[in-house]
């Protein structure tokens, strides 16, 4: 079958591709602004990329259209296959009747810690040697690619509850139906498409309504926001997830820079993890995969050694490069919440005798809105120094952010000017942003390599 793929270059979508290839379908796909590390995941795989939307990238005419839900009424492609009558899909679709109906799901939801998770029991369950498949929003560092088919019972899927399709407004993790489920946390997100809250709320109400009996649901001890779902019914298995010993599996002592701590299962102590991740989320995230690879049959102390060797995920506080002692990090942050606990977990890893320096991006269509505004400057308080980057488009001023210790800049090369002067060796330079940033990693990247 030959597939083309409307917005191939998305997380979801090219890791969509790479599986549709793997089943031997011919695949192809369209997508603009394409930029790596997707692109470049796509292009290794000899999937062949057109730039643009425009109607002459489907003739002749594939079997199937899978289209993305960044793609509405309006665009040259989705009105040709429209008036053209081409069969199509919604990625969602497609991967649950396709790759799913015969698997267990591990499905890993929630706002923040998605990728990483899902990342983390991919990569327990293939150090156990089940071979699992999965499907992951980011590039994973130490598997191959962001999806893979895998020969193994579970499939392991990355569980957004943004919008299917323009012909399918349901989440898209309600077409998955998995066995077990994760639930990491739950705050106002995607503003473009949720009013509120209570809006995403539902679509988890409903997400919960696919969970068999006999299925798991894993989630945070006493978090109000997911309390209130499971209020409105659930119907399987349930196990806790926090810091505090009442709940099901927590965390008990945690090394002094955070690269060290320990498993408890209802109040046993099961092990020390060693690993290179930092921070308090990813503990969470970790308690999480290691709780969800026990449900699938892995032992606690398997799953506990394989995150010491787990290597993370490209763009989740990547180290870049350390031109000059300068450590730059790159990061995919969207939210205020992940700002503030990847700058957080950063500034335990770090001590208080470095410098840290957020180069910040507001790029999420929530972000873009301004929606979550009042909280940015609380986000950024582990930081020594912050640079806003104001770009064109961005639905409200960044000046409300500038202070003693921020600043904001609406031009990349007065950016790049303003850090090279002040970056010196030891400091912490931690790039965030959802997408390409204008190069500017690379661009930093080497001018710090040549002396001032």
């Amino acid at each position: 079958m030959r597939i083309h793929i409307l917005g191939i270059c998305g997380t979801f979508m090219g890791s969509l591709a790479l599986l549709a290839r793997a089943l031997g379908h011919e695949v192809e796909g369209s997508d603009a602004g394409v930029y790596p590390p997707m692109s470049t995941q796509l292009a290794a795989a000899g999937i062949r990329l057109c730039e643009g939307y425009r109607s002459q990238h489907l003739q002749p005419h594939p079997d199937l259209v899978i289209i993305g839900n960044a793609m509405s009424r309006g665009n040259p492609a989705v009105e040709y296959v429209l008036d053209q009558g081409i069969d199509y899909t919604s990625g969602p679709a497609w991967l649950a009747q396709t790759v799913l109906r015969t698997r267990h799901v591990i499905a890993i939801a929630g706002t923040h810690g998605k990728t990483t998770t899902t990342s983390m029991v991919a990569w327990i369950l293939e150090q156990a040697g089940l071979q699992p498949g999965y499907l992951i929003g980011g590039v994973p560092l130490g598997l191959a690619g962001s999806a893979r088919l895998g020969s193994g019972a579970c499939f392991v899927v990355e569980a957004d509850e943004y919008d299917t399709a323009f012909f399918d407004k349901r989440s898209k993790f309600v077409h998955y139906r998995p066995r077990t489920l994760v639930i990491n946390n739950l705050e106002y997100d995607h503003a473009d498409i949720f009013p509120d809250l209570a809006a995403i709320q539902t679509q988890f109400h409903h997400l919960l309504r696919t969970l068999p009996a006999s299925g798991l649901l894993l989630h945070p001890h006493q978090e109000p926001a997911v309390d209130a779902v499971l209020a409105r019914g659930l119907w399987s298995r349930r196990q806790s997830l926090g810091e505090v010993a009442e709940a099901d599996w927590s965390i008990g002592e945690v090394g002094e820079d955070g690269s060290a701590f320990t498993v408890l299962h209802r109040g046993q102590r099961l092990g020390w993890v060693h690993w290179a991740l930092s921070g308090a989320h990813n503990r969470h995230n970790a308690l999480a995969a290691i709780a969800a690879a026990v449900d699938v049959g892995v032992e606690p102390a398997q799953a506990m050694a394989a995150l010491t060797r787990f290597p993370g995920v490209k763009r989740r506080l990547e180290l870049i490069g350390s031109p000059q002692g300068i450590d730059v990090y790159d990061d995919f942050a969207h939210h205020p919440t992940a700002i503030a606990t990847t700058l957080q977990g950063l500034r335990q890893r770090v001590g208080s005798q470095r410098r840290i320096i957020a180069v910040i991006e507001p790029r999420s269509n929530t972000m873009r809105m301004g929606v979550h505004q009042t909280s940015l400057g609380e986000a950024v308080a582990a930081a020594d120094q912050v640079f806003w980057y104001q770009a064109q488009g961005l639905d409200w001023d960044l000046a409300a952010l500038q202070g003693p210790h921020a600043q904001v800049v609406d031009d990349i090369e007065v950016l790049l000017d303003r850090l090279q002067d002040l970056l010196q060796a030891g400091d912490q330079v931690l790039i965030m942003s959802n997408g390409s940033f204008a190069g500017l990693h690379g661009r930093l990247l080497a001018r710090l390599s040549q002396p001032k």
